[in-house]
């Protein structure tokens, strides 16, 4: 009697999801690799007492009880939280407000959203840059329009009164990738409902509060999700701030004047690789960790307050 041969299909199915997994096998290894193995070890190394050069010595729980005593531990946490609290509805209502204007049919409107859109092109560490030279006491084109109004000159980069309100006006000078989402939101609104509400004898203000605003709060919902995210890692403009303070001395433990820029990521970043305690940075990291997935998970259970989607 004559065996039977298997399905072609089984084999079919079988050779497709071989080759799928050949073809997926480099991001595997990746992923393994530079992704999740990290992950690991960090929850190992936040455990230990770790500096890069000797062998990890475990501690158990030390490193997170010697970061709640630590001052500059809730220094940077206060000024990462300073910078998110203001940092981020300050973007997003720069950038919403820039996406309105640009919004309007006015002649050579592409010129407009290119220029406007231009600043956030320009690489983060050279805007800095930039920026530095422009907020110098001394000679710095800010201070110079100010004293030519007769207004008040700050020290903006070692002043602790205003070097975190300096990388606020930093921050807003580039908000252009969030202008050009808010700007596709926009266009995105249905006319009709702005005609229906015309109709109605609706003004601009009850336009925008509730057509506008429900009609891209998705957008909003996802610009505040990324915003908040990047604001608690803050990092670079601090870093070359404190540089520049300091006279180029960039691998100097320090957070600036008063610690008023020892940011949380700056801190860990100091920890890591100028005091080597590669222990207490990964500790910082996973609490770093935890505090943003607490804030994300606040921010996604009120959604479905003032989010609205579709035909809601």
């Amino acid at each position: 009697m004559a065996q039977k041969k298997p399905p072609v299909r089984g084999k079919k199915r079988n050779s497709h999801t071989a080759a799928g997994i050949l073809f997926a096998l480099p991001w595997i290894i990746g992923f393994l690799a530079f992704s999740l193995y990290p992950i690991v070890m960090s929850v190992y190394y936040s455990l230990t007492d770790f500096n890069m050069f000797q062998a990890p010595k475990f501690v158990g729980l030390e490193n997170y009880t010697a970061l709640f005593q630590d001052e500059k531990f809730y220094k940077s946490l206060w000024n990462t939280m300073y910078m998110t609290v203001l940092g981020t509805p300050l973007s997003l209502l720069v950038g919403l407000l820039m996406a309105l204007l640009l919004n309007q049919k006015v002649r050579g409107m592409p010129f407009f959203r290119t220029l406007f859109y231009l600043p956030s092109v320009v690489p983060l560490v050279a805007s800095s840059m930039l920026w530095l030279w422009i907020l110098n006491p001394q000679y710095g084109l800010l201070n110079q329009m100010l004293q030519k109004l007769g207004l008040y000159q700050p020290n903006w980069l070692t002043d602790p009164d205003f070097t975190k309100p300096a990388l606020l006006i930093m921050g807003v000078w580039g908000v252009g990738g969030i202008m050009i989402i808010f700007l596709a939101a926009l266009q995105d609104v249905p006319r009709s409902l702005y005609e229906a509400a015309e109709i109605d004898g609706a003004g601009t203000l009850k336009k925008f509060v509730h057509i506008t605003l429900p009609g891209i709060s998705p957008v909003i919902f996802f610009q505040l999700i990324m915003g908040v995210i990047n604001n608690f890692q803050y990092f670079t403009q601090a870093y070359l701030m404190i540089g520049s303070s300091t006279g180029g001395g960039l691998n100097v433990v320090s957070g600036g004047a008063e610690n008023s820029l020892l940011f949380y990521a700056l801190y860990l970043y100091q920890n890591a690789f100028n005091l080597f305690k590669m222990g207490k940075a990964s500790a910082m990291a996973w609490i770093l960790f935890l505090i943003v997935a607490l804030v994300t998970f606040v921010i996604f259970k009120t959604q479905d307050r003032w989010v609205s989607y579709g035909d809601d």
